[in-house]
């Protein structure tokens, strides 16, 4: 167990000191696999076999997809299009950001994407209607969290690599209805303090955009995560395929439908994905290093057994000491490492008590779309703030009142399953 302090100790010492999650976590494990004598040239060997899994090759597709809707004019399409719907008034931006930042998730798969993308719309508008800008980042980055829950999700892909009784479609369809109810669990607290605080009184006057009109705009970024969905169903392509369909898709409306995009923008775009995959391809590359050594050193299984028998053998307190300890990990680290570390101690914490690993996957996406949003660390927020303006620290008034929502929802999802379970089971993907 000194071993097993030491790997953990290191790893947490590292990130407070500010080096990169990346090169903590390969740090960390190298060291424990020398000292434990497990043989150096380990390191490249789970580096390599960490990144060479067949699914993760929809990560840079989904990543580009997202690149390519969010610069050809998606969000503001669908701006338009929900304010149609919701109308003006107080409270409505706040109501429209979240609702399109969860159109948005279904095509992009990352959160902090997906802030910056909604937020770069909606953040200046909210604001010219008396939004205030700590109020406006606590939103949008708080949307922008549902993101990982929306399919197509990075965070998904990972735990199905992790966890390949978990197929990717079973987990990208169970994330539906959790996601809606993470965006009905933001829109209500969102709407009662802009009520209560007059945020976009000033716009009531504001004439409501034309339904059809709008619709016909946002027609091909509407029908994008239907063809995703869909033709996974229907055994057209399997997710990998579909990330691929969905670039060549994205193209084809940004240049020919939208005419929006550029070969200029196309050359800019295929630079920011690379980086941002390579990015994310990394953490995995040195995650399972860190993952092996753990497994190897022989601390996951007495780990495992500690956290059931400090519950008890009673799963509702042990699920509900896992959730609190997932929270406190997404305040710190993004949803990727969290599943790349800890899902080798927890999945047999899972199967001890026949939990549906589907299930505990889109709880575990969830406390971490909840993590996305929560001061100190949260990277949404950084972003919306970066944007805004606004000091981190005046968000958490605002931040919450939404967290407090979250956690009923996250609430719901534990006590009734089959808001995960049943859509998956019913598209046949259980």
């Amino acid at each position: 167990m000194e071993i097993a302090f030491f790997l953990f100790g290191v790893f947490f010492l590292l990130l407070f000191a500010g080096v990169p999650i990346s090169v903590s976590l390969g740090l960390s494990g190298t060291l424990g696999i020398a000292i434990a004598k497990l043989g150096i040239m380990a390191v490249p060997t789970n580096v390599y076999a960490g990144i060479a899994k067949y699914p993760l090759l929809a990560i840079p597709m989904f990543v580009l997809a997202g690149s390519i809707f969010d610069r050809s004019g998606v969000a503001a399409r669908l701006l338009r299009f929900t304010a149609a719907f919701v109308g003006q008034g107080r409270g409505a931006l706040a109501v429209i950001t979240i609702l399109v930042a969860m159109i948005v998730g279904g095509i992009s798969g990352s959160g902090p994407a997906c802030t910056a993308a909604v937020g770069g719309v909606m953040i200046a508008a909210m604001m010219k209607a008396g939004y205030p800008p700590a109020f406006a980042a606590t939103v949008t980055a708080a949307a922008g969290s549902t993101d990982i829950l929306i399919p197509p999700s990075v965070a998904f892909i990972v735990y199905s690599v992790l966890v390949p009784s978990a197929t990717v479609p079973a987990l990208f369809v169970g994330g539906v209805i959790p996601g809606v109810l993470a965006c009905v669990m933001l829109i209500i607290p969102s709407l009662i303090l802009s009520l209560h605080h007059n945020f976009g009184g000033n716009q009531k006057d504001e004439p409501r955009p034309p339904i059809w009109k709008s619709f016909k705009e946002a027609f091909w970024a509407l029908i994008a995560p239907v063809l995703i969905l869909g033709g996974m169903r229907t055994g057209w392509f399997t997710p990998t395929e579909a990330a691929v369909v969905a670039v060549v898709y994205g193209l084809v409306i940004g240049f020919f439908v939208y005419r929006s995009l550029t070969l200029r923008d196309l050359h800019e775009l295929l630079i920011e994905s690379a980086e941002t995959s390579a990015v994310i391809l990394i953490v995995i590359g040195l995650a399972s290093v860190f993952a092996w050594a753990s497994s190897t050193i022989g601390i996951v299984d007495p780990m495992s057994k500690a956290l059931v028998d400090f519950g008890g053998g009673n799963g509702t307190i042990v699920i509900v000491i896992l959730m609190l300890f997932l929270k406190i990990m997404g305040m710190f680290l993004d949803g990727i490492s969290i599943f790349l570390i800890f899902c080798p101690i927890l999945i047999p914490v899972a199967q001890t008590f026949n939990w549906d690993l589907v299930w505990f996957g889109v709880l575990m996406t969830y406390v971490i779309a909840i993590g996305q949003f929560t001061p100190p660390m949260a990277v949404n927020l950084m972003v919306s703030c970066r944007l805004t303006g606004a000091r981190m620290e005046d968000t958490v008034r605002w931040v919450v009142w939404l967290l407090l929502s979250m956690f009923v929802g996250l609430f719901l999802l534990i006590a009734f399953p089959e808001l995960v379970l049943w859509l998956p089971r019913v598209l046949g993907f259980d």
